[in-house]
């Protein structure tokens, strides 16, 4: 026998070792189920992991998914029933739908549990004898429609969304405008690069007239300092606000503060001219674009960037324009620019089901 057979029986019988070696069997139970991430931590019993793991698959699938307007439309609810297989690696394969309700609701869950693998969750895989294996895994999505309630729940506070008689400031919006404009103080260290941008502070008007701050979203990243003097200034609106009122009784909710920081000096006229016309740029390129002048507005859009580059609304606008005309690739650009200044945005979750980060 030539040591050219040799060789070739050699690599026959080693790669039949190698596949007698790999289990490619789908079970559908074993010793050891898989189990979604999140858990593994947990010093304590594999079922204690268990609970805590399908707990923590409902909270992902749940803040991921849309309910399909169709559904909402023609009133279909129910449950999909999705199959997949969980590999040895911990990535999911062989997504298929078992159950459907309709609607566009397997669609729906398909998206969400499909992207699994695109954001990087590695469930911990199921084990025969102790060996990682490959195993079915059948999840239930429930589409349930709910009559709305009349308030949501901002962190631990109450926020009403209805109401009789909405939050108004002594005056009016413009007169809140005027009196946080006055209240307001330019840090001085933002005049040696004309620091110019604008803000948007999220106001709690408690029932009882108490203020908190719930968010501030500092468009155009002028920092700490900036971000204090708008909240100072927010605060200093205690004592003129009307609560809402919901079923004849006071009741908190929140308004949106502007906040807009331009310096006095003359040498900065010109940076506070251009920010002013970016906006306005931007405020006529969504109005264009929502009312059917898409390519126009989009142009408006990129005008106002192209002056602000890292605003984030501007951004944040423009990319939810790409994400209707399903150009993801420049969708995900601006709205991953406008993230770094929105953190704990619906973006968070947003993200990581449209763009490869």
């Amino acid at each position: 026998m030539t040591m050219k057979k040799i060789s070739f029986l050699v690599l026959f019988f080693w790669s039949a070792f190698l596949m007698a070696q790999t289990d490619t069997t789908i079970y559908q139970m074993v010793d050891e189920m898989p189990r979604f991430p999140g858990c593994e931590q947990l010093d304590t019993t594999v079922q204690v992991k268990q609970q805590c793991a399908q707990a923590s698959m409902l909270q992902f699938i749940y803040q991921n998914v849309h309910y399909p307007e169709a559904a909402r439309l023609e009133g279909i609810q129910g449950t999909v029933v999705l199959r997949f297989v969980v590999e040895p690696e911990g990535t999911i394969s062989n997504l298929e739908v078992m159950k459907d309700i309709g609607g566009g609701c397997a669609e729906e869950a398909l998206r969400v549990v499909g992207a699994m693998n695109e954001v990087g969750v590695r469930w911990t895989p199921g084990k025969k004898a102790g060996k990682a294996v490959r195993v079915f895994q059948v999840l239930p999505i429930r589409f349930k429609l709910e009559d709305p309630l009349p308030y949501t729940l901002v962190g631990r506070d109450t926020v009403y969304v209805e109401f009789e008689d909405t939050l108004s400031f002594a005056g009016g919006h413009a007169a809140l405008e005027a009196f946080v404009a006055e209240k307001l103080v330019y840090p001085a260290f933002g005049l040696d690069s004309c620091m110019v941008g604008d803000m948007v502070v999220e106001l709690l008007v408690k029932a009882d007239g108490r203020l908190k701050i719930i968010n501030v979203a500092d468009y155009n990243n002028l920092g700490d300092e900036f971000q204090f003097e708008a909240i100072r200034a927010a605060n200093s609106t205690k004592g003129k606000w009307t609560p809402a009122r919901y079923d004849g009784h006071a009741v908190p909710t929140m308004y949106d503060v502007p906040v807009f920081f331009a310096p006095k000096d003359a040498r900065c006229a010109a940076k506070v001219q251009d920010f002013a016309r970016a906006k306005a740029l931007a405020e006529e390129g969504i109005r264009l674009y929502n009312t059917g002048e898409k390519e126009t507005g989009l142009a408006k859009l990129t005008e106002a960037i192209d002056l602000f580059p890292e605003h984030a609304n501007f951004r944040y606008m423009r990319g939810q324009a790409w994400l209707n005309e399903e150009n993801t690739e420049k969708a995900c650009e601006d709205l991953q620019i406008a993230k770094r200044v929105l953190s704990g945005s619906y973006l968070d979750n947003l993200l990581p089901l449209i763009c490869k980060e």
